[in-house]
């Protein structure tokens, strides 16, 4: 495919292949972008800018509803790209596409609604006849940098309030997965968005992603990744807003009295989805002394019957993950841990992309597995005393993105949802949920802002202060 940069789509002569992880096959090309197309791109949102800023909200309602209707019309299609080149199981991509309607769809209304609110300004000492009121006006040019492993929902977490709020967009999606984004171009084109209104370049994150961020044309970026690019691009940004969803390592705490059937279920969801490719997956589980044995004894057949192999047919519940070196790197970091006195209770062997779902368990604090983001098909099993031994080691962390607790305890779970250092708390269920309306961001190291259109929509606008004097 070819890139949509400045109105028009684009091809160049350097290309950036596309790969099924599972089988290493080119799927297809993409350009490989260069300085001076992410001057172009940033040139031409500039323009985008002014024309998106006047439209009315009830025509970027209309442009962002069209599109989610194409998007179902086209979902088969869609989601089969999108499995391909991230190795998501083709059930999971096809979530994927409704869930990314959806966030198009929540975007929509959300431009129907923008406005500000009357200031109370006699409230301030010795203030007659004045009125006051507040603006909300778009940012301008908002740069979107997305990661690979949800690599559609992600770009219309990004792409639909940035368009309902009536910017233009300069989208950099993930080397590994940009042809679904390439496809969501095309489903906006199709439902009238203006062609300046956005530009998607694929390319170098280190050269492309740099440019774009230290632009200071760029008034917002949104960015989901890794802490440490995150970091480097804060750097570079200069004065502008920015949202930042970062990396994890989402404990989910089991207490006495917990379900433990229902906590398998969670468990299996929530550690094992994308092959374990989420931010929010349950990397560290964190069981009551108690309840431990049982909870493995129903727990670790679960794991070991998780089907493996081809994303693409409908039986597979775990694909491969996007890239062989991830899977050496997970397999690498569980062998270190096993070197250092974990035990490994099922899984851990890798076979190319493919890595085993796997269990370790006498996992220390000290270990990579517990303080680092895994980013993969593995869950490190830690032993808490009691409610307090459990916080305390839940927050043992530079990361806060999402927690989980298991109790029938009122007590102990409002204990935790006050004192667990997250953005995302969950009662009885894993730290991976997410609906695509609620705010969603994390605590220290996890990022800056929140994202779910009503709040991504804040971020992507400034606010005027208006006051009328007679």
């Amino acid at each position: 495919m070819d890139f949509f940069l400045a109105g028009k789509w684009q091809g160049r002569e350097q290309r950036i292949d596309v790969t099924n992880p599972a089988n290493n096959e080119v799927i297809d090309t993409v350009p490989n972008a260069s300085a001076d197309d992410v001057e172009i791109a940033v040139r031409s949102a500039v323009d985008g800018a002014t024309v998106m800023a006047a439209l009315t909200g009830y025509e970027r309602f209309r442009i962002l509803r069209r599109a989610a209707d194409l998007m179902i019309e086209r979902r088969d299609e869609i989601a089969r790209t999108l499995s391909s080149e991230e190795g998501k199981p083709i059930r999971e991509a096809t979530v994927e596409v409704e869930r990314s309607m959806q966030s198009l769809e929540l975007s929509g209304e959300e431009a129907k609604r923008l406005g500000g609110e009357v200031l109370p300004l006699d409230g301030g000492q010795g203030v007659q006849q004045k009125l006051g009121f507040t603006l909300r006006v778009p940012c301008g040019v908002v740069a979107a940098i997305t990661p690979f492993n949800f690599p559609l929902n992600l770009v219309c977490h990004k792409v639909g309030p940035a368009i309902a709020s009536g910017n233009a967009v300069v989208l950099k999606p993930a080397s590994d997965t940009p042809l679904v984004a390439l496809k969501l171009i095309e489903v906006l084109l199709d439902a009238g968005l203006p062609p300046l209104g956005i530009s998607c370049i694929t390319g170098s994150g280190r050269v492309v992603g740099k440019q774009i961020c230290g632009d200071r044309r760029v008034r917002k970026i949104s960015f989901t990744g890794s802490q440490d690019v995150g970091q480097q691009i804060c750097k570079v940004a200069g004065i502008k807003k920015v949202t930042m969803e970062l990396g994890a390592n989402s404990p989910l705490i089991v207490l006495p009295d917990a379900d433990i059937d229902k906590v398998v279920t969670a468990t299996l969801s929530s550690g094992f989805a994308n092959a374990g490719q989420v931010c929010i997956s349950a990397q560290r589980l964190i069981v009551a002394d108690e309840i431990h044995d049982e909870l493995m004894g129903k727990l670790i057949p679960k794991i070991e019957s998780i089907v493996s192999g081809d994303q693409l047919e409908p039986d597979t519940e775990m694909g491969p993950m996007v890239r062989v070196s991830d899977a050496q790197r997970v397999h690498a970091w569980i062998k270190e841990a096993a070197s250092e006195g974990a035990k490994i209770a099922c899984g851990g062997q890798c076979d190319g992309a493919f890595m085993q779902p796997t269990l370790v368990l006498d996992a220390k604090p000290e270990m990579k597995i517990v303080r680092e983001e895994l980013f993969g098909p593995g869950i490190a099993v830690c032993s808490a005393r009691d409610i307090d031994d459990a916080i305390r080691m839940a927050n043992d962390s530079h990361y806060g993105l999402s927690a989980g607790v298991f109790t029938q305890d009122i007590d102990a779970a409002v204990r935790f949802a006050k004192e667990v250092h997250s953005g995302n708390i969950h009662i009885n269920w894993g730290p991976m949920w997410r609906t695509d309306l609620m705010p969603y961001g994390g605590l220290k190291a996890s990022g800056i802002g929140k994202e779910g259109p009503k709040y991504a929509i804040e971020e992507m606008t400034e606010m005027k202060s208006v006051v009328i004097h007679s």
